[in-house]
């Protein structure tokens, strides 16, 4: 290995070859826990020194495991225990992003923020329309392919991705240029969406072109207060019925998360006179110049007034907000989560009319099998992404770690094989969920997809080996 980190060194710079532990411990985290221990983290600064990592290290049989700004929940960007993988961080690819604002593209480096990208459109009235909790980088979205809170008007990642500079994982680390500026081209295979949700497993996103929209001139939020979470689907129907694609979110909170957020993150506020609800709903609308915030308003009152006055009324209160303080609580509740206990997440995707009778189900079986477990549910309703958290009280010491996986087993059970639901809505493949991809990915579907990894990258990259799944004990081989 000295061979090795001494020819990294001539390649991308010594300094940026970083071996000491003290050096090294901050890139074994993710955005959720620990990883494991790298051989050393690579810090390149352009894609030819990225091919010339990924050469060297194909050379000498080494994996390379791709990292972006370690936001990721699963795990993909953070190396195993083995101790012999390198770690490539993409931090230092961050040249300024390049918009062309008639075009209403961006062009950025992989290392580049989601904050730097909005800062950068801004100045041209123009934003990325992926909403997030965390500051992700371009290369981690794209190989995440992350959807956010406004997915039901903007879509993903893959919605917005025009073009991909990638290196590939072939030994030779042949830089492709993969699509561009242009909004049509339909010349053949869309070979970068290959790379998109691909987890860093066919070879490193070096830069990414990427579709802006224009900024909402007018935007109004609501909080709606409901009497039982089912009316939320009604609810939902109605608002699309009226506003069609002005409505551009509909996040769903339920009491425990709700509440959570309030206890544990002290600057905010509660918006509703009495006692926290039943369920919740974030209502946003925005628009061109077309409409003010005044008529959205008033638009948006004059709809939830008319349900409000029915006799069979589901909505209890609602509060309204032109700025931020609402969406607040909705960006809160993770971290509310993580001080009210040991928090065991699941990230599953349903079609919307299932989404709360899934929920009914799945509570009452929760609560029957581990009556210490508090579910504390969220989400994306308007797309049918679902935040299907439980936490385990602090006062109740630490959960059982096999407690904890036999609990996602059970959850991910149910969404998929009782409602045809995803194990993953949106935070991808990595080491955390590949037992579930192993479980309930159709075998033909996984041999496939090894078939692809195997042609693109024959050497290995990332955490995600699909060719190497064990289909009779859902482990892998990651090396």
């Amino acid at each position: 290995m000295t061979d090795l980190l001494m020819a990294l060194g001539e390649a991308i710079g010594a300094t940026h070859v970083l071996v000491d532990r003290a050096d090294v411990a901050r890139y074994e985290m993710d955005g959720r826990q620990p990883g494991g221990r790298a051989l050393a983290v690579l810090r390149p600064a352009s894609s030819a020194e990225v091919s010339a990592i990924l050469r060297l290290a194909a050379q000498h049989g080494v994996t390379v495991v791709p990292q972006g700004a370690r936001t990721g929940l699963v795990g993909a960007g953070v190396a195993d225990d083995r101790g012999d993988a390198l770690i490539l961080s993409l931090e230092r690819l961050t040249r300024a992003p390049e918009v062309d604002a008639v075009n209403r593209t961006v062009s950025a480096d992989a290392g580049v923020l989601l904050s730097t990208i909005n800062d950068a459109a801004g100045a041209y009235d123009l934003f990325f329309p992926i909403d997030l909790g965390a500051d992700p980088s371009v290369g981690g979205m794209v190989g995440a392919n992350t959807g956010g809170a406004r997915f039901l008007r903007y879509g993903d990642v893959r919605s917005n991705l025009l073009g991909l500079e990638v290196v590939l994982a072939d030994g030779k680390g042949t830089v492709l240029e993969l699509g561009g500026a242009l909004w049509k081209n339909n010349v053949g295979l869309d070979l970068k969406q290959l790379f998109t949700g691909a987890s860093g497993s066919l070879g490193v996103i070096t830069r990414a072109t990427l579709a802006l929209q224009p900024k909402p001139a007018a935007q109004v939020t609501a909080l709606v207060a409901l009497r039982r979470p089912d009316a939320a689907l009604e609810l939902l129907s109605l608002l699309e019925a009226r506003f069609g694609t002005l409505l551009t979110a509909f996040e769903g909170m339920s009491a425990p998360a709700f509440d959570a957020a309030l206890a544990h993150v002290l600057r905010l506020q509660h918006p509703f006179a009495g006692a926290t609800p039943p369920y919740a709903v974030l209502v946003e609308l925005s628009s061109g110049p077309v409409l003010s915030e005044d008529a959205l308003e008033e638009a948006l009152g004059e709809a939830l007034a008319e349900i409000m006055e029915r006799a069979d009324s589901p909505v209890l209160d609602v509060a309204v907000d032109r700025r931020d303080a609402l969406w607040a609580i909705r960006h809160a509740i993770p971290e509310g989560l993580r001080a009210s206990g040991q928090v065991v997440a699941c990230d599953i995707a349903l079609r919307r009319g299932d989404v709360m009778r899934f929920r009914a189900e799945a509570l009452a079986e929760i609560g029957a099998r581990w009556p210490g477990l508090g579910v504390h549910d969220f989400g994306h309703i308007g797309d049918g992404g679902l935040h299907f958290n439980m936490v385990w009280p602090r006062a109740n010491g630490s959960l059982d770690p096999a407690v904890a996986d036999a609990v996602r087993d059970h959850v991910f059970a149910k969404a998929v094989e009782q409602f045809g639901g995803s194990f993953s809505a949106e935070h991808g493949i990595g080491p955390r969920n590949i037992r579930q991809y192993a479980r309930f990915v159709p075998e033909a579907v996984r041999d496939l997809s090894g078939k692809i990894q195997n042609l693109v990258a024959p050497q290995r990259v990332g955490r995600v080996d699909f060719g190497s799944i064990n289909t009779q004990e859902g482990s892998q081989n990651v090396g």
